[in-house]
């Protein structure tokens, strides 16, 4: 029994889509080389999050932070669903991106190489980052 439920896990691929709550769920992987999976993020990688975004969440942490002497567990729980909300966006962010890759697929057009690296380059600069922490 135990053996089914490790071969089940396994065979199960995480995706964005996962994480963002989306029911479309593909589970394919892109096979990435040793040599890409080592380079460093690159910095003139693209904002993950809009400037308006980025903006919002700041000036909520900022409402957080400045809360915690007053009140030390409820700025503890805001900040746990701050954090929980941007990894969310996050996610969506990603799911966006390849679900326009996935309906070129599905509408039998080729996507493009170029198309491709720049996924590719953008999941491996989030990866690296994440990394870095």
């Amino acid at each position: 029994m135990d053996e089914r439920l490790n071969e089940e896990k396994r065979k199960t691929v995480l995706t964005t889509a996962d994480l963002a709550g989306r029911q479309e769920q593909r589970q394919v992987r892109v096979p990435v080389t040793a040599e890409e999976e080592g380079q460093p993020a690159d910095a003139s990688a693209a904002p993950l999050l809009s400037p308006n975004e980025t903006s919002d969440l700041r000036a909520r942490w900022d409402g957080i932070q400045a809360g915690f002497v007053d009140e030390p567990r409820r700025a503890v729980e805001e900040a746990d669903n701050l954090v929980a909300e941007a990894m969310k966006r996050l996610a969506e962010t990603f799911a966006d991106e390849r679900a326009k890759l996935e309906t070129q697929w599905d509408r039998g057009g080729d996507v493009s190489t170029e198309d491709l690296r720049l996924a590719l380059r953008r999941y491996r600069s989030f990866f690296n980052r994440l990394l870095s922490i």
